[in-house]
């Protein structure tokens, strides 16, 4: 037998034969039983990977691992979201060009990355900086711009002071930028937009063809938020053919509007304002132009508004009602205007109450009047409502509809909360915008032959500091150019795309990296896409998850791919939290992950990130436990170079926990239940550390089994024990369903009362058996470790308590 476990040579051995030999590179052109597995990339805005990295990325390898003994052929590729505001950061931090800074983080990241064991095809690399990625970041650009889903657009727009940049509304947060938590203000500025709101019913149908969590799709619905109501004209008092278009998705209600609000930006408030109330108007503009949209329509935030001195017309009652402006209603939604109807919604009706405006009760629970100012929001029977009186809210709705379509006053109609994509930033370490603005042709996209635009090496990253110009701005080498269509002196776009258009498309391109017709091999993605499961975090579910499903829906519907959703299954890893706050280098607590490869290996610490709790859920970081997954990996070392008994058969306990083994350990990791597929290898060990001999077929099942989560070990193992192939050529050990019959109980194993792992024993076990089994599961020894032990409880049949202090 070998002494003690070699991990460092091991590990370096198999990560270089891994390598040389092309094992993680499948036949991209003829896939058998194809399975593209695909983790977030990274982004390189610091010098290294921290534990947050290695729990995305090592618990998806060992799942796709797994996969790959199941038969499947694993496409498993790796990058860089190297464009972006952090880089940029990074290297004015540092005084240092993005490019050399991304490059340098690169190459460190990419080391660590490596020492991972994982089964990443690094001749399918990507690096979204470079111009060879980012001239098909443009081609798809000019592309949305053929198929007129590229505009651009005067329009407010999220500006934060303190990156100096255009954000889109996914990207602020509580009224503050996401990345920096600096206040956003509102500008009106001139920026390019992708028309996502031309997808947002087909983006709400995918939904339900996708094996994604409930709560990330919840997410996207709510999101995109789709209202269906109807269009109602009021024409506005004294001024003939003007009109005010509101939405509503309550029209049964329309007798009880008794005013209008508009919103502050809306270019009609100037048109109608009196002259009496021009000052005060102007100002209330002013005042809401400094404030962010989601500020606006914050929940718990008092509403405020001026009258603007114009009224409008009811359509339903005839009657005068006022119009005033609010800050809680937006331009950008809708048609910037609503009816308030004050008895059946309680922001109109605490807006009513501070103004002093009416407040007409038009349904209640039984189409009887309450009395006095009351605000009823919900279903019921229609009252003080004309020919409505007495009909359901939903009759009334419909009835409503048609009388607004006979009388030309209005329509059906579907509104969305979804706005469309701001992809203009103004900063430099980013695609440039391949667009050129000529006095004589107007917007001329740069031909597609001359692509790709490319980023100037020499700039000055302070010149446009304080403005809302790009850097690229004050580059006339890069500015001036001529017109494709006319040939005469013209001006290049100086914005740059962000950085989520780069990472809407990257996992198309992984597919043939040196593709150079087009942005991706059509036969590639059509052989091995959609991604069949991808695990990344939560956090960018209305973010990159629907940018890249918006993306993927247009090169749909252009033809030129086959499928229009791009993530067929979709898996969050927890959140690893560390002194109170998520893992991140923005809130300095990052911890590196080096250190303890060094000292323990990449097996063990992929295993205790595995280990530490359930992965979809996460924990705050400690190293309490890791030394127990180091003695589980020498247990496994010691176990699987036993002498062979090759006459003897197992004992029957010894076949039986084989069985129940692989059968709990195939159920936990298909459901990403990796902590308790460990907690039943180790038991599993358990029984066999106890023998002095052991069979061949259990020591080849064990290897198999500890393969995904310790893949250099078992390479190592197999290799020992006489095997020529890789252990990953090696089809999953299956059970025995009658080997699995119940002549053996499990209880779950708690201390004080928390879940700590579970125990199998013999259905006819004692409590002394049960209670010594117990006390040696590696987990909860973890948790009695220096502590006094006060009582020791069996329910049979159900759990073991341990109670200590």
């Amino acid at each position: 037998m070998s002494g003690k476990y070699p991990f460092r040579t091991v590990e370096a051995k198999w990560q270089r034969r891994w390598e040389e030999s092309g094992a993680h590179h499948p036949d991209m052109d003829n896939p058998g039983r194809k399975f593209y597995s695909l983790t977030m990339y990274s982004y390189p805005s610091g010098d290294r990977l921290h534990i947050g990295h290695w729990y995305n990325y090592g618990p998806a390898d060992t799942w796709t691992r797994f996969k790959k003994m199941q038969g499947y052929d694993i496409f498993q590729p790796q990058g860089f979201d190297a464009f972006g505001l952090p880089a940029e950061n990074y290297a004015i931090k540092h005084g240092i060009h993005p490019a050399d800074s991304t490059a340098a983080n690169i190459k460190t990241m990419l080391g660590q990355l490596k020492r991972i064991g994982a089964m990443y095809d690094w001749d399918s690399y990507v690096d979204t900086s470079h111009p060879d990625y980012y001239r098909w970041t443009q081609w798809l650009f000019l592309k949305l711009y053929e198929l007129g889903l590229a505009v651009q657009e005067e329009a407010p727009v999220n500006w934060c002071p303190f990156d100096e940049t255009v954000l889109a509304n996914e990207q602020v947060s509580d009224g503050r930028c996401e990345r920096c938590g600096t206040a956003v203000i509102q500008k009106e500025l001139r920026q390019w937009f992708f028309k996502i709101t031309r997808y947002a019913d087909q983006l709400l149908e995918g939904l339900d063809r996708i094996d994604w969590p409930e709560r990330t799709k919840a997410m996207q619905r709510n999101w995109i938020g789709r209202s269906e109501g109807a269009d109602i004209s009021f024409q506005v008092e004294g001024r003939a053919g003007s009109e005010i278009k509101v939405f509503t998705t309550r029209p049964d209600t329309v007798f009880g509007a008794t005013y209008l609000v508009l919103a502050p930006e809306l270019d009609l408030v100037d048109a109608i304002t009196s002259t009496e109330q021009s000052q005060v108007v102007q100002a209330y503009q002013a005042a809401t132009r400094a404030q962010t949209e989601r500020d606006r329509i914050a929940q718990g935030q008092a509403k405020t508004g001026v009258f603007t001195g114009a009224y409008a017309i009811n359509p339903f009652t005839e009657r005068p009602i006022p119009i005033w402006i609010a800050d809680y209603v937006l331009g950008g939604y809708g048609t910037g205007a609503i009816m308030a109807v004050p008895g059946s919604d309680e922001r109109d009706f605490a807006f009513a109450q501070a103004y002093g405006l009416p407040i007409v009760e038009v349904v209640s629970p039984d189409g009887k009047e309450q009395g006095g100012e009351v605000c009823y929001p919900g279903e019921g029977l229609a009252l003080n409502s004309g020919e409505l009186n007495g009909l359901t809210t939903r009759a009334a709705f419909e009835q409503v509809v048609v009388l607004l379509e006979e009388r030309g006053l209005g329509k059906r109609a579907v509104q969305y909360r979804l706005r469309d994509w701001c992809i203009s930033r103004q900063r430099y370490w980013g695609a440039p915008i391949p667009m050129i603005h000529c006095d004589q042709c107007g917007v001329v996209p740069v031909p597609y032959e001359q692509l790709p635009v490319l980023l100037p090496r020499e700039i000055d990253l302070a010149a446009a500091q304080g403005s809302d110009i790009s850097p690229l701005a004050t580059l006339a080498s890069f500015v001036n150019t001529t017109c494709p269509d006319c040939g005469a002196a013209a001006r290049r776009d100086t914005d740059t795309m962000d950085t989520f258009v780069d990472s809407s498309w990257y996992f198309l391109r992984y597919v043939d990296t040196a593709y150079t017709e087009g942005p991706f091999n059509p036969q590639r993605v059509n052989a091995w896409l959609p991604v069949d499961m991808y695990i990344g975090g939560v956090e960018h579910t209305t973010m990159h998850l629907l940018y890249a499903r918006f993306i993927t829906k247009a090169l749909h519907e252009a033809g030129l791919i086959r499928f229009d959703e791009p993530f067929q299954r979709l898996r969050h890893q927890g959140t690893i939290t560390h002194m109170g706050r998520k893992m991140s280098k923005r809130a300095g607590n990052v911890v590196a992950p080096d250190p303890f490869i060094e000292r323990y290996g990449a097996d063990v610490f992929r295993a205790y990130l595995m280990f530490m709790g359930p992965y979809q859920e996460g924990g705050d970081w400690n190293t309490s436990g890791i030394t127990g997954l180091a003695r589980f990996q020498e247990r496994v070392w010691r176990i699987a170079q036993l002498p062979l008994n090759g006459a003897a058969a197992p004992p029957d306990h010894i076949l039986r926990k084989q069985h129940t083994t692989i059968r709990a350990v195939t159920g936990d990791l298909e459901a990403l239940h990796l902590n308790t597929a460990i907690s039943r290898i180790m038991e599993l060990t358990n029984a066999l550390v106890k023998q002095e001999y052991i069979h061949e077929e259990q020591r080849d099942i064990l290897i198999a089994l500890i393969a995904p989560f310790m893949p250099h070990l078992a390479e190592e193992l197999w290799e020992l024990t006489g095997h020529a192939s890789s252990i990953f050529a090696v089809t999953w050990p299956t059970y025995d369903p009658a080997l699995c019959a119940a002549d053996t109980m499990t209880l779950g194993v708690t201390v004080n009362g928390k879940r700590r792992g579970e125990v199998t024993v013999p259905i006819d076990a004692d409590e002394e058996l049960i209670l010594r089994e117990s006390g040696e599961q590696e987990a909860v020894q973890r948790h009695l470790q220096g502590k006094k032990i006060l009582k020791r409880i069996v329910i049979p049949g159900r759990v073991v308590n341990y109670v200590v202090r």
